[in-house]
């Protein structure tokens, strides 16, 4: 058996940096099958050990973490060349900067351990990276960080997003973001019509295949992408997209805190609110989780973070299963819970749907 190391990326947010190690070890657990990674320092850097006669460099490239590889031998560090599994570059996650954005190293650890879980089947355009190209949806979408962090890794990217203002700042940043890298592309906002009358909009967009990206020529085998955002409230969600289905829902949901859930007007109008943000996400999980569960193919994985201190694992687990789902468990997926600050203690849970179903 061989002994490796995985260099963890760094982070901006220190908090976060200081539980990347460990959230790395649990994502390795989930996506790759390895057993007893684990949290080492060495000369005061952390890194990832891990022992592994099966080594498949290309999984551990699609770690949300990974910086680089090296073999353990004799004390020294010979490096591992992993090839490349993004098709985008990374600074479509990380150039926008505002108040609440999720700290893009947890998105795509999100992502990626709900994309891991997927088993729809079907024909899907091969990923130079490994793996298949699938249709991810954000219900929550706020200003696209998941979707965005989606394209980086070649999957499409759907989203739901109550917030108007929110889907003009994701269309105005993809537009000059496509325009400044010089991509084969197009992108639009239009208005969303029913019965003649305008009740929402929606961005779309879209490039060609094998993008290339600043300093790297284009990525051979690069499938064409494509990004649709719809103004409305997460809970219509399935009578937004009609009969489409998605092979993963990917969302950060409201943590009571910053985000508050908004009550739709018929709520209020029933004296069930004001209109005024809904500071629940328990309840807002609870209305949501069956309408995204009704959106996935059978064996689509549904991946949620959430703050524990409002609703517990067991409390979302019951959701899911209520829903219809399958929730993962074993090792690795009860080690991601993390402390964003005083007031959230953060957590991920997949669920699955029956292929049957």
């Amino acid at each position: 058996m061989s002994d490796y190391v995985m260099l963890v990326a760094p982070s901006a947010n220190r908090v976060y940096a200081e539980a990347a190690p460990a959230l790395a070890v649990a994502e390795l657990a989930v996506t790759t099958g390895i057993e007893g990674a684990h949290r080492i320092r060495i000369a005061g850097v952390d890194y990832v050990g891990l022992g592994t006669d099966r080594l498949d460099p290309a999984q551990l490239a699609r770690q949300s973490s990974a910086l680089a590889l090296f073999e353990l031998a004799d004390g020294l560090l010979r490096p591992v060349e992993l090839p490349r599994a993004r098709i985008m570059d990374d600074d479509l996650l990380t150039i926008t900067k505002y108040a609440g954005k999720t700290n893009e190293m947890f998105t795509r650890l999100l992502l990626h351990v709900t994309c891991a879980q997927v088993r729809t089947g079907g024909e899907r355009a091969a990923l130079p990276g490994g793996g298949v190209q699938l249709d991810v949806l954000d219900p929550m979408a706020g200003r696209g960080t998941t979707l965005q962090a989606a394209w980086e890794t070649g999957h499409n990217g759907f989203g739901v997003e109550l917030d108007e203002r929110a889907v003009e700042q994701l269309a105005a940043f993809m537009r000059t973001y496509l325009r400044r890298k010089r991509l084969k592309h197009s992108a639009e906002v239009r208005p969303v019509r029913r019965q003649g009358r305008v009740i929402g909009h929606r961005f779309d967009a879209s490039t060609a295949p094998a993008v290339a990206t600043s300093g790297h020529p284009a990525v051979e085998g690069a499938p064409a992408l494509t990004m649709s955002v719809l103004t409305g409230d997460t809970r219509d969600a399935a009578a937004l997209f009609g009969r489409r289905r998605f092979d993963a829902i990917v969302t950060d949901a409201p943590y009571g805190i910053v985000h508050g859930a908004r009550r739709r007007g018929r709520d209020a109008a029933a004296g069930d609110g004001d209109g005024r943000a809904e500071r629940s996400p328990a309840a807002l999980l609870a209305e949501a989780v069956p309408v995204w569960a009704g959106q996935l193919r059978g064996g689509g994985a549904l991946g949620i973070a959430w703050n524990t201190l409002g609703l517990d694992r067991d409390g979302l687990a019951a959701i899911c299963a209520g829903a219809g789902l399958e929730v993962c468990t074993g090792p690795g997926w009860d080690d991601f819970a993390h402390r964003v600050d005083s007031s959230i203690r953060r957590d991920l849970l997949v669920a699955r749907r029956p292929r049957s179903s």
